[in-house]
Order: structure tokens, then C-alpha cells, then sequence
């Protein structure tokens, strides 16, 4: 395989996520190619330098290309591969940058031979959407989670790890199962938790014309993530259902858990669970 300065790459879907790869990766590969159907982003993607050339002919993007990233919805993803997939150079390597990966892995096995496929999954984003949110410093200090596939080269690995550190992330290589699991739990539990905390302010405080002078930075931060994007967040929750309903249940009973230390006044054991949470928080995050 080629190194990926030599390399011409295609970002499908100049959205957040990949309107940022684009952008970070712009002069650290041969080329870099902006696809997207709205040839309104295809624009704004070049006027903002993201992109050295764009088009809205997906096929015919990904059939020169060295590198395809597909940046699109996970359920366009798993759809986009099969239709893609024959029409890519051969020994081209086909990533994605879908937040869920086992339904995806399962679309790439089956992609025709010639083609290298390999997972991706780089842990951040912003809770809002579009181009116009798209930031080339998104991924700088970031994991960038890479699944491969029995299949995949070593080289395709290595080169999907070199597109990590070109856009200022740190690769990890991690399987499908493995990964769906942990980010039920790391990325997606979170969103089920900002939206019933929004959910829960509206039905009950709402109607008070206070609340708008009441409203503080804690709610604000712990209901960030409940403005992500609605399809976006559809696809990873539909295609991640067993490990996030697990997840979801589990911080049910802790929460069920506090609830009746509170109402039972139970002050010293309230204290203690208090502080075991606040000392595994200050453990996360130092």
C-alpha cells in the first residue's frame, strides 16, 4: 500500500465528523476528495479549505481513490458498503467513522476481496451538527478506535493508524464486540441520560416563568450531548440496542439506589456512596 502522503483520499459526507477529517487531513495526503449529495456543502467545504476538490458522484469519487472514509449515519454506512464496495480500486482501503461497529463490520466482511475494509471510531464529536460546526483540532488528543477484521492487512491497519496520527489522534485497536460494549455505556447511555434530564425539566418546571432565571451551568453540562443530531443518534441507538438497554437498565438500579437512600434520610450511607462516586469521578478524569 501506498504511504498516506501519496495517498488520494475521499471523505463521504461533510457533515461534523468528516468535514473535520477532511480538513485535518488537507496537506498530509496526495489529495483530499469532498463527496456529499447537497452540493451546497460540497461548496462550503471547498470555500472553507477543507477539501482540494468535491463532487456529489459518490461512485465515481471512490472508484479513483486510494482511502474511502465513509462519514455518514451508521445505517447509511452499512448500506453504502455494499454499493461502494465493487466499485473501489483494487487493494483501496474502505473505513468508516460510524459510532456503533458490529453491524458494520458485518456489511464489510462481505465486501469483495480486492478491497481492504477496516472500523473506525474516533471518540469526539460536539453536540451540534453540519459543516458549519466542523472543526479541524476535533480529533487532536483523541482516541481513534480501529476495528479490523480478519481479513484486514496488516498494512491497511497500519495505514488506517497513520490516517489517525495525521488528523492529531492516538489509534486503538479494539474489536467490534468489545467496542459496542464499552461506548453503550461510555458515549451512548449518556444521551439516553441528557434527554430524560430535559425531558424531566420540561414536564415539571417548565410552566414556572422562573426557570429561565434558575437554569445553571450543572444543567446546562449534564444536558449538552441531548442536542446531538436526531438520525445521527437514531442509527447508534438502533443498531447498539442490547448493550445500551444493559447499560441503561444497570444506571436505572443505581440511580433507584440513591433514590431511597434519600427518601430514607440515610445520611451516613448517602455520604459514603456520595464520596466513592466523587473520588471514581476525580479517577476518570484527574
Amino acid at each position: 500500500m501506498k504511504p498516506l502522503i501519496d495517498c488520494s483520499v475521499a471523505v463521504v459526507g461533510l457533515g461534523l465528523m468528516g468535514g473535520s477529517l477532511a480538513g485535518a487531513l488537507r496537506g498530509r495526503c496526495a489529495e483530499v476528495v469532498g463527496v456529499d449529495r447537497d452540493a451546497a456543502a460540497v461548496a462550503a467545504a471547498i470555500d472553507r479549505g477543507f477539501i482540494d476538490r468535491g463532487t456529489v458522484d459518490t461512485f465515481g469519487s471512490v472508484g479513483e481513490a486510494d482511502i474511502t472514509v465513509l462519514a455518514t449515519p451508521v445505517r447509511t454506512i452499512v448500506r453504502l458498503l455494499g454499493e461502494i464496495g465493487p466499485r473501489m480500486r483494487d487493494g483501496a482501503l474502505l473505513m468508516d467513522l460510524g459510532s456503533t461497529k458490529a453491524r458494520i463490520l458485518e456489511a464489510m466482511a462481505v465486501l469483495p476481496d480486492h478491497v481492504q475494509p477496516l472500523g473506525g471510531h474516533p471518540m469526539c464529536g460536539k453536540e451540534v451538527s453540519g459543516l458549519e460546526a466542523a472543526d479541524t483540532a476535533l480529533f487532536q488528543g483523541r482516541t481513534f478506535i480501529l476495528s479490523p477484521l480478519p481479513r484486514t492487512s496488516p498494512e491497511a491497519l497500519d495505514l488506517g493508524a497513520s490516517l489517525a496520527y495525521a488528523v492529531g489522534a492516538l489509534p486503538l485497536v479494539v474489536d467490534a464486540e468489545r467496542q459496542d460494549y464499552l461506548v453503550g455505556t461510555l458515549s451512548h447511555l449518556p444521551y439516553l441520560l441528557a434527554c430524560s434530564l430535559v425531558s424531566t425539566a420540561d414536564a415539571t418546571t417548565s410552566s414556572d416563568p422562573l426557570v429561565w432565571q434558575i437554569l445553571a451551568g450543572g444543567f446546562r453540562d449534564t444536558s449538552r450531548v441531548a442536542g446531538s443530531d436526531v438520525t445521527m443518534m437514531l442509527d447508534i441507538l438502533l443498531t447498539n440496542r442490547d448493550e445500551i438497554s444493559k447499560a441503561a437498565r444497570f444506571c436505572v438500579g443505581r440511580l433507584e439506589h440513591l433514590i431511597r437512600l434519600v427518601e430514607a434520610g440515610d445520611e451516613e450511607r448517602l455520604r459514603s456512596e456520595l464520596s466513592h462516586i466523587r473520588q471514581t469521578r476525580k479517577e476518570m478524569y484527574p
